[in-house]
């Protein structure tokens, strides 16, 4: 089993869950779930690495699951990830939820396209989804995707106007295309604020196996290294990973910036919260949610290429945390960013 390093999990969240086992990974059924007439189930989801937990990508798709699960009356089972599992385990995984009768089933990160390209051509009557990847491309699959570089670029327009040192760094938990589009963002954001502003940038792994965005302890070593170079504003995109970046940038009393989740708001980063200056969110809660009301609800399944942007509320910045929303310098200049993203005036690069 999974066995990953965390800082703290919310416990509350998952109350209502009985945990059941699976040679698949590990899962939780919600005791609501019931299933009859041939009707779906509920909703099947399937972890991300890094899994439950993480604060960031996989609990904002946990929090979609939970919410469409109250909404809409229904059960679901979600199903967390194994330690070095390949594909074939992963179909297996969604196989699992189809065979037991859930109704969407999707699968949390880019790892699961092979498949669900594989399980949903098996099983034509249900809808799959897959978060982070636009390559499946089946009548029976919605894609879910998002432009996380145009939130990250004003994450880097927020950074560069909060540096003292005008020195800021970007973590990355892998070093692959989807993680070089917050990147690429986020530096472009950056140096439309200051072009000579100093930039570190470093990927903590180059495969997921190797632990990229599950490894608190590696964000950790990674912002102590940025942070002794003299960033004192570190973003990172590394999942799990970026817990152990807040926490150095606490530690050192310097700024960090959050990921996909509202990471000032979690309740395991409490202690850290005031030194999370905001989060370049993108809406993998509302992604989960929209698919379940499409099948469950409307009976009108979505399919196809699902993309979140700025213009439609897809990718956004948050405000939560006072001392960002009560800077006017910074409000100001992301607001501009903003509007120029949006009107097309600001074209956003993606590596």
């Amino acid at each position: 089993m999974r066995r990953v390093s965390r800082i703290a999990i919310a416990g509350a969240a998952t109350a209502a869950l009985a945990v059941t086992m699976s040679a698949c990974g590990s899962s939780s059924t919600s005791s609501t779930s019931s299933s009859g007439g041939g009707k779906s189930k509920g909703i099947g989801l399937a972890y991300d690495i890094g899994g439950k937990g993480d604060q960031s990508f996989n609990d904002a798709a946990f929090a979609g699951f939970q919410k469409a699960e109250q909404d809409f009356k229904v059960g679901g089972r979600d199903i967390e990830p194994s330690d070095n599992e390949t594909d074939a385990d992963k179909v297996q995984r969604l196989e699992q939820l189809a065979k037991a009768g859930y109704n969407p089933i999707i699968g949390v990160g880019f790892v699961y396209a092979p498949a669900v390209k594989t399980v949903a051509a098996k099983y034509p009557k249900l809808t799959f989804g897959v978060i982070d990847d636009d390559k499946t491309q089946a009548k029976n699959v919605a894609d879910m995707v998002f432009h996380e570089e145009q939130s990250s670029y004003l994450a880097g327009v927020a950074a560069a106007k909060a540096t003292k040192k005008n020195h800021i760094g970007f973590i990355g938990g892998v070093d692959i295309p989807l993680i070089h589009k917050f990147q690429a963002g986020f530096v472009q954001g950056a140096k439309s604020v200051n072009p000579k502003i100093k930039i570190e940038s470093q990927y903590l792994t180059q495969t997921p196996q190797e632990g990229g965005f599950s490894s608190p302890d590696k964000g950790k070593v990674a912002a102590n290294g940025q942070i002794d170079a003299g960033a004192d504003v570190i973003y990172a995109a590394a999942g799990l990973s970026g817990q152990g970046v807040i926490e150095s940038a606490a530690t050192h009393k310097v700024w960090a910036i959050g990921v996909d989740s509202d990471q000032y708001k979690q309740a395991a980063l409490a202690k850290y919260k005031d030194y999370i200056l905001t989060s370049a969110m993108k809406n993998v809660e509302g992604a989960v949610y929209n698919l379940s009301k499409s099948v469950i609800k409307d009976k009108k399944p979505l399919s196809g290429d699902i993309r979140g942007s700025l213009s439609n509320g897809g990718v956004s910045l948050s405000d939560s945390n006072p001392a960002f929303k009560s800077n006017a310098g910074i409000q100001a200049a992301v607001k501009k960013a903003e509007e120029g993203i949006k009107d097309g005036s600001i074209k956003v690069k993606t590596s």
